[in-house]
């Protein structure tokens, strides 16, 4: 991790920041578990900032089984209660309700389409959509497509999933490259 690159403005010196960006930020992702993850985490983020979430995302792993959605889908109403209580992650109970809801919409997704993969991507035809922003006050909070998203999971069952949430769900998992011209992975991610 090279401290002097340039990079997209909203990375503080926060090692964890960098890390995050260099290194999983606007890169694609088509594995169904780690899809799980990024969308929980992202609800988990509601009202608070990203860094609060990336230092707890280990915690988030070991609480929510590192977000198998076959077990979290099973979680009843005393694992909900420890959770609340488990002061390693945000414990707000509609958030952590809502991943559990969530698993259970996840699976039915993998039924219907094969993969969460398949569904999920379809929202950008296949294909990273790859933006072209010379700073970060450019970078848009929604999009017609995390509209689209948002309605359509909202519609299938699911939870905290604004096209807010959805559009950070989106560049998280590179459905989306909003890497800034001026920094030095949007090229690379562009290959």
């Amino acid at each position: 991790m090279n401290q002097n690159q340039n990079r997209c403005a909203w990375v503080t010196e926060d090692p964890i920041y960098i890390d995050y960006h260099d290194n999983e930020w606007g890169r694609p992702v088509h594995d169904d578990q780690l899809l799980f993850e990024l969308l929980s985490l992202e609800g988990a983020q509601a009202g608070l900032s990203w860094i609060t979430i990336l230092k707890r995302r280990e915690n988030y792993r070991a609480v929510f089984d590192n977000f198998d959605p076959e077990r979290v889908a099973h979680f009843d109403s005393d694992k909900i209660h420890k959770l609340i209580q488990d002061k390693r992650i945000i414990r707000n109970r509609r958030k952590i309700e809502s991943v559990i809801t969530n698993a259970m919409a996840f699976l039915r997704i993998q039924r219907e389409f094969g993969s969460f993969d398949h569904y999920i991507w379809q929202f950008v035809g296949g294909d990273p959509i790859v933006n072209d922003w010379a700073e970060h006050a450019e970078v848009p909070s929604s999009t017609r497509e995390s509209e689209q998203m948002s309605k359509d999971l909202k519609k299938r069952g699911f939870k905290f999933v604004g096209p807010t949430i959805c559009y950070a769900f989106m560049q998280a998992g590179g459905l989306v490259n909003d890497h800034t011209r001026n920094c030095f992975l949007y090229e690379q991610i562009n290959r």
